[in-house]
């Protein structure tokens, strides 16, 4: 069963075969009238473009990341050079995803568009097909450069025992470079898309009291750009690292708990090979009548994904573990693993489905919110109430899912559960990519189709998609965030081994600071995020503003006359460019000032309190986000308040728009991010581990 870890690169390339395949059938596509691929041409470039300076500052970082790289590796016996290779191709590899994707979303958009103009079934094929091609490659990337990368370090160290640690120690090279351009990816897209969408929504629906994606507002092509770099290369860059860190973390605690046998180290490898399989076999599944709800079609393909990949599961951890197996002084039947993926893929729905009820339309909390809406403070006091209150039930199940896993099956337990919860995340992203590009596309229906009946159907069909995808978004933070905190244990753990300590004591002065400078970062992290959506969207309505007041015929409409986009794309690049670096830098350095400045024990009670407190500000932002996000498309097919009815252009809907704008950098900067600050900070700590150890 040994050599069955060399079928895993295969199943990487398969899954790339397939994006390569569903980007061809995209590509063949009609892409309709001249005006739309205009406007989709505006997108694309400028969605390229930003790309390519992120990517030109990250290159600098990544040059000076290898400087460190290699210092660690001199000094530290238990590393090696080929560490910073390892980064080099993790740190490629996250932006690689990242890239695909973006490029094939500013492909798709146009065509859901047109697809639109004919039937909802049409546009939902083409949109998640461009979903399907960000979810593939990224899982078809993690486990290829994962597997091939553990393969040839292990033929070079013919690892066993210690050696294979040294191989594992080389392997957190990967993941750091995925998870720390996942996180500029991340912040810097966040950054980029919220301070258009803010100040779009500020200067065009409050200000001057033009609809959504009007082509008289100058900052609707930049929001329209924000969307494919913030929430699809963004977001792919994000679940690269998640999907990689879960994978290796799992396989360090497999090393430290059984020397001698492998079986443990390349499981999480052939689990996370089977998810995809069954996630690119769910792809099929996902087909909607014009009728029909996308959201049970969408369903129906994730939760079989999650269903067929448990059942394999079964089989591959009963042949491939030994009977039993020791962690401490616990004894383990092998069973129990497969108890314990399912406990993660449990938690996993779970968490969904909560995160699904406080963010859906027509459900309790987005309806508080909805019926809060007579004034903006009101409204804004809602939100911050649910998103507060809805921390609470996904916090109650990872604990029990953290304390049930360890009961089965000890740290490796809670680590497989993790790996089993992010096993589908190829079905998961793909899900979570559709509803950027239908976003997308109902910008360029309302900016491209001139006739306004075919606008108005086609936009309404795009709407159906959009809602959608807010959910299923708010939906794969959740389940991101839940998988973090189950991956954040094992590489603690990990990082325990590698230091050389027992146990982590809150009674004593030092650790319990380390807790509290720990449970300080995300709040910090949070404010420099926000604080740069907040300035650049100033900037923002300022430049809207002035387009309106010195463009003669550009408020009013008059046929000819257009605004400059690129003046206002110009405005959220150079933001994300600038400001994504304090809140990057903020999550490396921070684990690597505490561990060498005051040790194993302080850094410990840190690397904790970012655990819980991010976990906590992440539920909280991506939840309030979601909930305004949606409160406020409640009002496109009306709503009741105390009697009345109300539609768009209503005072309690601009009260709504502004929750919405509060709301947007939450959910989509600083919220989502919080995932990646925790594991970061635990992979950059279990780096240092054997420098520090006492």
């Amino acid at each position: 069963m040994q050599n069955i870890v060399y079928a895993v690169p295969v199943i990487g390339l398969l899954s790339l075969l397939f994006a390569y395949w569903r980007t061809a059938w995209i590509n063949q596509q009609a892409t309709g009238s001249e005006r739309m691929t205009e406007i989709a041409g505006y997108i694309s470039k400028g969605a390229m473009s930003y790309l390519n300076a992120q990517y030109r500052v990250l290159a600098i970082f990544a040059i000076f990341a290898c400087i460190f790289l290699g210092f660690i590796s001199y000094n530290d016996p238990h590393s090696s050079p080929l560490i910073i290779l390892a980064f080099v191709v993790g740190a490629v590899f996250s932006a690689l995803a990242g890239y695909l994707g973006m490029s094939v979303a500013t492909k798709a958009n146009v065509r859901t568009t047109n697809a639109a103009r004919d039937s909802l079934s049409r546009a939902l094929d083409v949109s998640f097909a461009g979903g399907s091609v960000m979810g593939m490659s990224v899982v078809g990337l993690g486990i290829l450069g994962l597997s091939v990368l553990y393969l040839v370090f292990n033929q070079m160290f013919n690892a066993d025992g210690s050696s294979m640690m040294r191989v594992l120690n080389i392997l957190t090279g990967f993941s750091l470079g995925a998870e720390s351009i996942a996180l500029f990816a991340r912040v810097g897209g966040g950054i980029f898309t919220k301070a258009a969408d803010v100040g779009a929504d500020l200067a065009g629906k409050v200000v001057a009291g033009i609809p959504e994606d009007d082509p008289r507002n100058p900052a609707v092509i930049a929001d329209n750009v924000g969307d494919n770099v913030g929430d699809v290369a963004g977001m792919g860059a994000d679940l690269f690292g998640s999907y990689v860190s879960t994978v290796l973390a799992t396989m360090v605690l497999g090393a430290a708990i059984v020397t001698g046998d492998k079986s443990m180290v390349v499981l999480p490898l052939l689990i996370a090979a089977v998810g995809t399989i069954f996630s690119i076999v769910a792809t099929f599944f996902v087909k909607v009548k014009e009728d029909g709800n996308p959201q049970t079609s969408l369903n129906i393909g994730n939760w079989g994904s999650v269903a067929l990949t448990a059942i394999v599961s079964y089989f591959i951890i009963t042949q491939t573990l030994p009977a039993n197996f020791t962690e401490g002084t616990e004894s383990y039947p092998a069973i129990n693993v497969f108890w314990s993926v399912l406990v993660g893929l449990l938690v996993g729905v779970l968490v969904s489905l909560i995160t699904e009820y406080y963010c859906s339309m027509g459900k309790g909390p987005v309806t508080r919110i909805v019926d809060s809406s007579t004034n903006a403070g009101t409204n804004v006091i809602a939100g911050l109430s649910v998103g507060m209150e809805s921390t609470a039930l996904p916090m109650l199940v990872l604990a029990a899912g953290i304390v049930e896993a360890y009961h089965l099956a000890g740290l490796y337990g809670v680590a497989m559960a993790a790996t089993g919860m992010m096993a589908t995340t190829g079905m998961q992203l793909a899900i979570d990519a559709f509803g950027p590009i239908a976003d997308n596309a109902g910008g360029i229906a309302e900016m491209g189709i001139e006739d306004p009946k075919v606008s108005e159907q086609t936009r309404k069909r795009t709407d159906i998609l959009d809602t959608v995808g807010n959910t299923t978004a708010a939906i794969g933070k959740g389940f991101a965030i839940a998988s973090a905190a189950l991956t954040a244990l094992a590489l603690f753990a990990a990082f325990m081994e590698n230091a050389h300590i027992e146990g982590i004591d809150i009674s004593q002065a030092n650790v319990l600071a380390g807790l509290m400078i720990g449970a300080t970062i995300p709040y910090l992290f949070s404010s420099l995020a926000i604080r740069a959506v907040g300035s650049a969207a100033t900037k923002m309505v300022a430049e809207v503003a002035r387009q309106f007041k010195e463009i003669p015929g550009l408020l009013e409409g008059r046929k000819g006359v257009q605004a400059d986009y690129e003046k206002c794309i110009n405005i959220s690049t150079n933001a994300a460019i600038r400001q994504m670096i304090a809140p990057g830098m903020l999550a490396i350095l921070s684990p690597i000032i505490v561990g060498f400045a005051f040790g194993p024990y302080v850094l410990g009670g840190m690397l904790a309190g970012v655990l819980v407190s991010g976990l906590l500000m992440a539920i909280f932002q991506s939840n309030s986000g979601g909930a305004w996000d949606n409160a406020k498309k409640s009002f496109e097919k009306g709503v009741t308040i105390d009697g009345q009815l109300y539609y768009k252009k209503s005072e309690p809907h601009k009260a709504a728009v502004v929750g919405d704008t509060v709301g947007d950098p939450l959910k989509d900067t600083s919220g989502p991010s919080m995932n990646i600050l925790i594991k970061l900070t635990s992979i950059v700590a279990l780096i240092i581990a054997s420098m520090i150890a006492q």
